[in-house]
Parts: structure tokens; sequence; C-alpha cells
């Protein structure tokens, strides 16, 4: 029978590469705690080293997500405009609180 391909998350493998940096095991310890092949996870290790400078880059990212942070607080204030318009037409219809 043909044995599955296993698929881990991206946290897990930073977490195993990060295990190996520290170098308090050998492969073969982490090999065996974690049930991967060293060769694997000699491969993380050297993927999240070369990866690991994206973390300190100052690129467009960000403003990418404050521009859509904006869009967010400007979608909270409609609603927040629309909720106590609402609020107040439901009191005046005498719906409210005290209208029963």
């Amino acid at each position: 029978m043909k044995k599955s391909r296993r698929k881990f998350s991206a946290s897990f493998k930073a977490q195993v590469a990060i295990a190996a940096l520290m170098e308090r095991e050998t492969l073969a310890e982490l090999s065996a705690r974690y049930g991967i092949h060293p060769n694997i996870i000699s491969k993380w290790k050297q993927e999240f080293i070369k990866n690991s400078a994206k973390v300190f880059e100052n690129g467009d990212n960000n403003k990418g997500t404050s521009v859509d942070v904006d869009k967010l607080y400007s979608k909270i204030g409609k609603l927040e405009m629309e909720r106590d318009f609402l609020e107040k037409a439901y009191l005046i219809a005498g719906l409210g609180k005290n209208g029963k």
C-alpha cells in the first residue's frame, strides 16, 4: 500500500528548525522526538535561516495593512452610526425599553 504524505504546519516546522538551531540535541535525537527524518530537519533549518531576514524587512506589507485598518475603522464608524439611528428610531416608535 502507498504511504500517504504527511503535511506539517509552518509553526511546527519553525519549532523544529529553532530546536535544531539551538543544538541542545543532535539531529538524530530531534528526529526521534518529532518522528521526522534528519534530512528534513536539516532542510527546514536551512529554509529558516534563509528566510529569517524577511522578518526585519520594511517593505510595502505594512502600508497595505494600514490601508486595511483605515477601511475597517471607517466601517466601524458607519456601523455605529447606523446602530445609534436604529436605536433612536426604535425608542421613538415606542418599542423601546419602556414602550411595552
